[in-house]
């Protein structure tokens, strides 16, 4: 399979050094993101695109290189061709016919034609030829520029043809690690989420850091979507995930800041945190999913007086965006699903929050609040890579696990829909429920509680991971299904 991988058109305009950087930044990328399915793939070219060849043929795996490629930041799109040495009119009508032939009979066509190099020919005169060509050997019921049903489409490369068969979209953006690096603050909902990705997309490496306000099931959903992002978006780099324990913070807040004044206080305490995390990472800003007005802590009084703890650079990307837009695009990037079923924690909620804060007042209430429990909470910090943050997680989890289902047990396939989808389990005289892993959580309790479950998913680690979290819920008719 060869891959022609156009980028992203605002590369295209930038100086000839940035451009050749973007180009083999993303060369380099597409190399990390498809290593584990060909350890050979070909990446070459360094100006207007790039040719990825692969000699994998197995159809799953190939599947699998194109969704890869269709969320790889930096890629406008990408066609599927076939390449061949470029011969004369004759011989370029008769690739073309070889290909499309089957597909004309009783249909109106076009021939398009891009070109590249010296030629003695222009495109326009390919495609007159090619496509009266067609049109005479192929029972075509004519040719129609503006609405055609079949597209007949070629490249010609200096001294090389390329039929297209397909053309796939690509992400857009720049390609990570083409610019700086970022923190995003992550509280696992809508709107953390779409911020992350849109700080990907625009090419900046984003890191995570969480503020663990008191629920071990929280920070597992969270640590699980910033999983998923990392794999779907940012694979082709390494990202840290930093766990930051707050609930001796929430507790100190409660406790000494008045109560109109407990969420600036509250967001006041986390851009601190952010900013020693970022100094010492040594990343270049911080992003958060904050939106003028969405929440009381949001206007632009309360973000002003947030803002004030910190030098760090802080980025706001959904700054003026509505809710039902972000909602809309983390649907459409994955993320609606674990954000809806994200486990509910105890925060700090105010009976009468402010939406004016004045930053004296709220330096009066801080004065109140012992600084040493936010130096605790930084020193409890705990930091792994994303690629192996639910490994480790489930390494040291006793779990009983069982590799034969028992009649009247049933087992819940908690992987992705999307792989539920690609492989079914199916269990002969066994009833098998699909229920993700960022549902179970939420959802287990409305289940028959005098039935047993065995969760299943691949590796078997966030089985064992969710089975762990229910046992400690109290829920014991639960166990981890592995087959031999």
């Amino acid at each position: 399979m060869k891959l022609i991988v156009k980028t992203f058109q605002e590369i295209t305009i930038k100086s000839r050094p940035v451009r050749k950087r973007f180009i083999r930044q993303l060369a380099k990328n597409i190399r990390a993101v498809l290593r584990d399915l060909d350890p050979e793939l070909k990446v070459e070219g360094e100006w207007d695109n790039l040719e990825v060849e692969t000699a994998v043929v197995d159809a799953k795996a190939r599947r699998e290189m194109i969704e890869r490629l269709t969320c790889t930041p930096g890629i406008g799109h990408f066609l599927e061709v076939h390449e061949y040495p470029l011969g004369d009119f004759d011989d370029i009508l008769a690739k073309c016919k070889a290909h499309f032939g089957d597909q004309l009979a009783g249909k109106t066509f076009a021939v398009r034609c891009k070109r590249a190099g010296k030629h003695a020919f222009t495109s326009m005169e390919v495609e007159r030829y090619v496509g009266s060509g067609l049109r005479r050997e192929c029972g075509a019921a004519g040719i129609d520029l503006k609405q055609p049903e079949v597209e007949v489409r070629m490249e010609i490369r200096l001294d090389r043809l390329f039929v297209i068969h397909r053309q796939h979209p690509g992400l857009g953006g720049y390609p990570l690690g083409a610019l700086e690096q970022v923190l995003v603050l992550m509280s696992g909902g809508f709107d953390s989420t779409v911020a992350a990705y849109q700080m990907m997309r625009r090419g900046m490496i984003s890191h995570f850091v969480f503020f663990n306000l008191g629920g071990r099931a929280h920070e597992l959903g969270v640590m699980e979507v910033a999983h998923y992002l990392w794999e779907k978006y940012g694979r082709s780099q390494r990202v840290l995930f930093v766990s930051v324990p707050f609930e001796e913070v929430v507790g100190e807040i409660l406790t000494k800041v008045d109560d109109s004044y407990m969420g600036v206080t509250l967001k006041r305490m986390m851009l601190r945190a952010a900013s020693r995390v970022a100094e010492r990472l040594e990343l270049d800003a911080l992003v958060t999913g904050e939106a003028i007005s969405q929440v009381s802590s949001q206007t632009l009084p309360n973000l002003s007086v947030i803002d004030r703890v910190t030098d760090t650079l802080v980025l706001r990307p959904l700054i003026v965006s509505h809710k039902q837009d972000i909602i809309d695009t983390a649907r459409q990037i994955g993320t609606a699903e674990f954000a809806r079923h994200m486990p509910e924690y105890c925060g700090v909620i105010s009976v009468n929050p402010t939406t004016q804060a004045k930053p004296y007042r709220v330096e009066h209430e801080e004065s109140k609040f012992d600084m040493a429990v936010l130096e605790r909470a930084l020193e409890r910090a705990t930091q792994r890579t994303v690629d192996r943050v639910i490994d480790e997680l489930g390494q040291d989890l006793q779990v009983e696990e069982v590799g034969e289902v028992l009649p009247g047990q049933i087992v819940i396939d908690i992987r992705h829909p999307d792989a539920q989808e690609d492989e079914p389990l199916a269990l002969e005289g066994v009833e098998v429920q699909a229920l993700p892993f960022y549902a179970i959580n939420s959802r287990f309790k409305e289940l028959d509680a005098n039935r047993q479950y065995l969760l299943y998913c691949d590796k078997g680690v966030m089985s064992c991971l969710h089975a762990h979290h229910l046992l400690n819920e109290g829920h014991t008719n639960v166990r981890v299904y592995r087959p031999a």
